[in-house]
């Protein structure tokens, strides 16, 4: 009974802490992650909210917590949550799969402490960075981060590049996504060539974040990959 008691109050904590790191969760999705019925979730729910946690039922959509709920011992700037992000996409390559879990698991409470709107790009981000083992790759842009905050922030950028062909071109273009294959890779939408394109950073000469909005493409990395390769 002790063990199970240990156990109910670990996943109370988990609970707490997927709730302050997404925006709304289900109690099958819960109940999924936790291996328990949704009924085990529906009684951890109650318990949290006898505790005190502010926590919002919405009909039909699930769980989340009120604004501005938080235990906050530190903060993160928006490209420091980026970078961890595209760290967590590194070790998700991880052949160590207890390695895996920890780090999921720690970038989880990281996560839970972030504003909200910082949560909901980083998540976006999440979802549009892909990385492919590549431990031999050099490393020598220093466009990454500014490109990963006009992504999340969907601000236009203006780049002098310079392609494979030594051929300089000015153009605007609208983030959409960044990949790692041999080298960092970069989806945009080119308002030059009228399409999406890929651009390597470290042939971006010279780059400007402007303070212009685009409009969200919307489709996922996924749909992209399925549209257009």
């Amino acid at each position: 009974m002790e063990g199970d008691e240990v156990k109910r109050i670990s996943r109370l904590t988990a609970i707490l802490i997927q709730l302050q790191t997404k925006r709304r969760l289900t109690a099958a999705s819960l109940a999924d992650k936790f291996g328990v019925s949704t009924r085990t979730i529906y009684r951890d729910i109650k318990t949290l909210e006898k505790a005190g946690v502010p926590i919002l039922t919405e009909e039909g959509k699930g769980y989340n917590l009120m604004e501005g709920y938080r235990i906050p011992p530190i903060m993160f700037t928006e490209k420091q949550a980026n970078a961890l992000i595209l760290a967590e996409q590194l070790v998700l390559k991880s052949k160590d799969a207890s390695f895996v879990q920890d780090y999921a698991e720690a970038i989880d409470k990281i996560k839970s402490i972030l504003r909200y709107t910082i949560q909901d790009k980083a998540n976006l981000l999440a979802d549009r960075t892909q990385y492919d083992e590549a431990l031999n790759q050099k490393r020598n842009s220093s466009n990454l981060s500014d490109l990963q905050n006009a992504l999340t922030n969907y601000k236009l950028v203006k780049i002098r590049y310079i392609n494979k062909e030594g051929i300089t071109t000015d153009r605007e273009i609208e983030p959409f996504a960044i990949l790692s294959a041999d080298n960092w890779y970069l989806i945009a939408w080119c308002r030059l060539r009228k399409e999406f394109r890929f651009f390597r950073p470290d042939r971006i000469h010279k780059m400007e974040v402007l303070s212009e909005n685009f409009e969200p493409h919307n489709l996922t990395l996924q749909e992209y990959f399925d549209k257009y390769q």
